[in-house]
């Protein structure tokens, strides 16, 4: 079997992917959210840079096998990286399940070529991506390191996640918190297609709002993430890619979430609450998670992700901690260039764990 690679960099062929990129994200089981085309397009067009697209395309005959959506950085090494960027929780490439390795091999390949004097740095890859297929054909120099913890629960239905908590207290504390939200008249609406727009903007003033005041991660708050997440996630709501979920008191929405959605995992991505929810004694993230189970794959089949962060709140339903990994490929020629980049890597962790040791004696002082 021969397969056919292109190397695109025009925007305007990428939009023009849709179509084939849909049929093989359908065809790829360790696809998450991040690799569908709307969100991947829809990021480009809000953080991508002139000229630095590398989208890498593998053909059998006309049907997409394969593909690497990719830009090329200068900073700290010269590198191709995923595109996605870090509002974006896992990055991958994609290969159709039915082609096997000699698609991964045609991309490998590729790959390779499109490097020429970069490192290929492929971040946020969630463990069983298909980037760890390409990871096991690389002939040249490699390096992996962890990336960032992500808290999984099964794809159960939130019966069944209370049931998985420790003790019967516990269980019967989050049972009345599901019951305070009934009795308070909150109601939920997934929201259509054509009312994601609106309920995107309901989300992002809601969010705003509930942070207002405190320590908020600054890039939901611009105008470009605005702008993409509108984009892309009207699209995503027409292919069961994404749910909007907006929940009410009383006619008045309250609460906006956002969970995105692939063949084996669900994850919640972003909400916006009204401080009321919590001045009524309302908890929100169980309310949330009761949403987001209820858009879970089918039991034994897929996962509940809480995404990337490993706070406090999101260890009560007793979670499984999965470390993404970062891969970090070069050619013979480019091997300086890995030794730089996991230098890198590695001052960058020792400075955020020397900021949280200083943190923590800081607290304690107090």
């Amino acid at each position: 079997m021969t397969y056919r690679t292109e190397l695109l960099t025009d925007e305007r062929d990428f939009a023009a992917l849709a179509a084939d990129w849909a049929g093989l994200y359908r065809r790829c089981a360790s696809a998450t959210p991040f690799q569908s085309h709307p969100w991947l397009h829809s990021w480009w067009l809000s953080y991508g840079r002139p000229g630095a697209l590398r989208l890498l395309v593998v053909r059998d005959g006309p049907a997409l096998v394969a593909a690497a959506p990719l830009m090329r950085v200068r900073r700290p090494v010269p590198a191709l990286v995923p595109l996605g960027g870090s509002i974006s929780d896992y990055g991958d490439v994609l290969v159709d399940d039915g082609h096997g390795e000699a698609a991964v091999a045609a991309l490998t390949g590729a790959l390779a070529a499109a490097a020429r004097t970069a490192l290929v740095d492929l971040r946020e890859v969630r463990p069983g991506g298909a980037a760890e297929r390409v990871w096991a054909r690389w002939s040249g120099p490699r390096h992996r390191v962890a990336g960032s913890p992500c808290l999984e629960l099964p794809a159960v239905p939130m019966a069944d996640l209370i049931a998985r908590l420790p003790s019967a207290r516990t269980q019967q504390r989050a049972r009345a918190k599901l019951r305070r939200l009934a009795a308070l008249g909150v109601k939920s609406h997934v929201v259509l297609p054509g009312e994601a727009e609106a309920a995107v903007g309901r989300l992002l003033a809601l969010h705003r709002l509930q942070w207002e005041g405190r320590k908020v991660t600054g890039e939901h708050l611009r105008p470009r993430f605005r702008e993409h997440l509108v984009r892309a996630v009207g699209p995503m709501v027409c292919s069961g890619d994404a749910v909007v979920t907006e929940f009410r008191i009383d006619d008045e929405v309250v609460a906006v979430d956002l969970t995105l959605l692939s063949a084996g995992l669900a994850g919640g991505y972003l909400y916006g609450a009204h401080p009321v929810l919590r001045e009524r004694k309302a908890d929100v993230a169980a309310m949330l998670l009761d949403s987001s189970a209820a858009h879970a794959p089918a039991p034994g089949r897929g996962t509940l992700s809480l995404l990337r962060g490993d706070e406090p709140y999101k260890h009560h339903w007793r979670p499984r901690r999965v470390v993404n990994q970062r891969l970090l490929l070069a050619r013979w020629r480019t091997a300086p260039l890995l030794a730089v980049a996991a230098g890198d890597v590695a001052a960058r962790r020792w400075g955020k764990e020397l900021l949280r040791r200083r943190e923590e004696r800081a607290g304690g002082s107090t």
